[in-house]
């Protein structure tokens, strides 16, 4: 499987390293060339330096090939952004996007991305153990 993974933080540089290990086709892009030092010494991926809101970006780390593309930055307008346009300008069959705020999560779930909010799923668990 060919993953394309927006964001070489925590969230990323994890996922990257479980797909890559998984012997998937895996590519990350990040902003900062540094980040890359998340990635352990036995990453066979690729790693693109760049803002992947633009389409040449996505296009040298892969996205024409992608069967996934994961949207895990800090800003939630440059995931949706870069989302939308692996979605709808390079037709990707998934497209998982991290957006923090729940209003705007649950509005572009209601578009068609496929999103998740971590400020939400944390007061459901917090809520869970409270009400053990």
């Amino acid at each position: 499987m060919r993953v394309v993974i927006m964001g070489c933080g925590r969230v990323g540089s994890r996922l990257a390293t479980i797909m890559d290990a998984e012997g998937h086709d895996v590519a990350v892009i990040d902003k900062n060339p540094r980040s890359n030092r998340r990635l352990p010494g036995s990453y066979g991926g690729n790693f693109i330096v760049g803002d992947a809101t633009g389409e040449d970006v996505l296009i040298e780390a892969g996205i024409k090939q992608a069967d996934v593309f994961v949207a895990v930055t800090q800003g939630d307008n440059r995931s949706i952004m870069a989302s939308q346009v692996a979605k709808h300008v390079f037709s990707v069959p998934k497209v998982v996007c991290r957006i923090y705020d729940p209003i705007r999560q649950e509005i572009f779930k209601e578009l068609g991305l496929q999103t998740f909010s971590p400020t939400t799923l944390l007061a459901r668990l917090i809520h869970d153990t409270i009400e053990e």
